[in-house]
């Protein structure tokens, strides 16, 4: 089983920068990939960001150049860097981890942070 607790959220303006931190505990030694997701409201959940035990990352095309997933050790937590922010960026945003343990795998969800970019 693993833990996850979000932070940092809030508002911030269009254009602006925030940074989201996910901490994990329980069973961290098993997570093989940590990543980022967002749901507004009357949306799917989407992924924005994912990043691997060995630092492969990946990013939705909407944030690409403009966000920055950081993750270096399963016992630290994962960041997201949020720059030049767009009301669209807005949403909770949720923190997952996914785990391996032999051949079985899992996956563990935040309870999500509001995110709202607007002046």
């Amino acid at each position: 089983q693993v833990q996850l607790v979000e932070s940092g959220g809030g508002l911030v303006q269009p254009g602006g920068s925030l940074r989201l931190s996910c901490s994990a505990s329980g069973s961290t030694d098993s997570i093989i990939r940590m990543g980022w997701y967002r749901q507004a409201p009357g949306n799917q959940r989407e992924m924005v960001a994912v990043i691997t035990h060995d630092g492969s990352a990946g990013y939705a095309e909407s944030v690409k150049g403009r966000f920055t997933i950081s993750w270096d050790s399963p016992r630290n937590p994962m960041y997201l860097e949020m720059n030049s922010v767009k009301p669209q960026d807005s949403g909770v945003h949720y923190c997952k981890a996914e785990t391996k343990l032999g051949d079985y795998r899992d996956n563990f969800w935040g309870q999500g942070i509001q995110v709202t970019v607007s002046s």
